[in-house]
């Protein structure tokens, strides 16, 4: 798996104790970020998370530790599971749905279909219904196929209680997730149908790319005038949406087929979708000025902003 992380715990120059400290962490390092971010659905604060973890590898003695992976995940998961809680009470107050925060550079999920729906959107928001320690088994269990063993030193757990929240944790996902884990192809059909009507203007053509209980939820972190409420059906959707002077930009969220809507010249909103049987059933608004998730899209695809360096390093 292939994480890119951004400018996250950069580690200093290699040399003596600290080089191989650094060796072993960068090797791990995309791991870490992707098990951050699926454990918290915010990019900033997984990255937070890297640095935290970076700073308490540090003072150990690399030699000393025999199973380095298993090692960092734990810390890094320890850390996830402390902030996790923190931003939980931080979402109670917040104005209107909360949606997740992508990275500024996705997952890298090509050939895996698994972990690309993991980080889609929508499997994020269904991830935000679990507990904090049901969350991180489900995570490390089902993404990333950890032990029991090793999950249940992450957590504080004993093996046989971590089998139990990894059930419990599976029944309540399975009761909530998509159906069915859509095809890129079948997505971009998809939202350039939706992309095709959005540009019109006309709410008629929107209402027959929808599903007729598709859901809209819109982010505005209380910075900007939305609606608070999920808007839900066909109809209402389509109106909503419905704004004939708005500019239309394909991207990519998180290794998904996205849009950015434009106004006057500036980014208004960055959309993704959830599809089932070829109509959009889910839309995802992100309209807070404060979240990176729009600063970024003003970068072209293909292109790095100068604070994300890349990063090379995989875990294998």
């Amino acid at each position: 798996m292939n994480a890119q992380t951004g400018n996250a715990a950069e580690p200093p120059a290699r040399g003596g104790r600290t080089g191989s400290a650094t060796e072993a962490f960068v090797a791990h390092r995309n791991l870490l970020f992707t098990v951050a971010y699926e454990m918290l659905g915010s990019a900033a604060d997984a990255e937070d998370v890297l640095q935290e973890t970076w700073l308490r590898w540090v003072g150990v003695d690399p030699h000393t530790v025999r199973n380095q992976r298993a090692y960092l995940v734990r810390t890094a998961t320890r850390q996830a599971l402390g902030r996790l809680r923190t931003l939980r009470r931080r979402k109670e107050s917040y104005a209107g749905p909360w949606l997740p925060e992508p990275p500024l550079s996705a997952p890298d999920t090509a050939g895996d279909g698994e972990l690309a729906d993991s980080v889609s959107m929508a499997m994020l928001l269904v991830l935000e219904t679990l507990a904090p320690t049901e969350r991180a088994v489900f995570v490390l269990r089902e993404v990333f196929d950890l032990q029991y063993d090793e999950i249940a030193e992450a957590v504080d757990k004993t093996p046989v209680a971590v089998r139990q929240i990894a059930h419990r944790a599976r029944t309540h996902v399975a009761a909530r997730r998509p159906r069915e884990v859509v095809s890129p192809a079948e997505t971009r059909g998809a939202l350039a149908a939706f992309q095709r009507a959005l540009e019109t203007g006309d709410p008629q053509r929107l209402r027959a790319t929808l599903a007729p209980d598709a859901v809209l939820l819109t982010d505005g972190g209380g910075a900007v005038q939305t609606t608070l409420a999920p808007v839900v059906g066909a109809d209402r959707v389509a109106t909503e949406l419905a704004r004939p002077e708005t500019s239309v930009r394909p991207t990519q969220l998180n290794g998904a087929p996205a849009l950015t809507l434009h106004t006057d010249g500036r980014t208004d909103t960055v959309l993704a979708i959830r599809v089932d049987d070829g109509l959009i059933t889910g839309l995802y608004a992100v309209r807070n000025p404060e979240n990176p998730t729009r600063l970024t899209q003003e970068t072209p695809a293909g292109h790095r902003t100068p604070s994300s360096p890349s990063n090379d390093a995989s875990d294998t």
